[in-house]
């Protein structure tokens, strides 16, 4: 019996590491924009994953958000600082999964910084709203799911495979250690 790969030519498994995991997790996440933050405590049955919006990915690839002090999220933090994060960047790409901590921080330096409009939808008093947060999120390791020639090719491969019948997989995966 043939296994599904037999037709393609490249290994769909690419490991990165250190710069270039970083810069694979800076693209992943640009696409996407916002991710399912997901704690390690649970609080009274609370939820542990919620949508947030990153707000910067720096170069050393840590992530930013912005968070009410008084949110569940930021209480199960105090007491496990161990989260993953969740991205998805389209409908057959650009996926990604990060292992690692989080730090709440209250900088109000940062916070100008990071501080974006619409966001005065959380925070009613805008950017000097004494109830905002940063937490700061250090991935340790991660997993991505891409196509290794952009959306366009990888479209036009899995029509084609439909057409032809061979398998024309676009796909590229792999462990991101930091």
């Amino acid at each position: 019996m043939s296994s599904i790969h037999d037709n393609q030519e490249e290994n769909p498994i690419q490991d990165l590491t250190g710069t270039e995991a970083v810069k694979k997790i800076r693209s992943l996440i640009d696409k996407s924009g916002s991710c399912f933050f997901v704690t390690q405590a649970n609080l009274n049955g609370s939820h542990k994953s919620r949508p947030m919006a990153v707000q910067k990915t720096d170069e050393a690839g840590h992530v930013w958000f912005l968070s009410a002090k008084d949110s569940v999220k930021n209480m199960e933090l105090e007491q496990n600082k161990n989260v993953t994060l969740y991205f998805q960047g389209s409908s057959y790409s650009d996926f990604l999964e990060l292992n690692g901590h989080a730090e709440v921080s209250y900088d109000r330096e940062r916070i100008k910084e990071l501080w974006d409009p619409t966001i005065k939808t959380w925070f009613t008093e805008g950017v000097d709203d004494p109830r905002i947060s940063v937490i700061r999120f250090i991935p340790d390791s991660g997993y991505y799911w891409d196509n290794k020639h952009g959306n366009a090719i990888a479209g036009i491969k899995i029509l084609l495979s439909m057409i032809s019948g061979k398998t024309m997989d676009d796909s590229i995966e792999g462990n991101l250690n930091l």
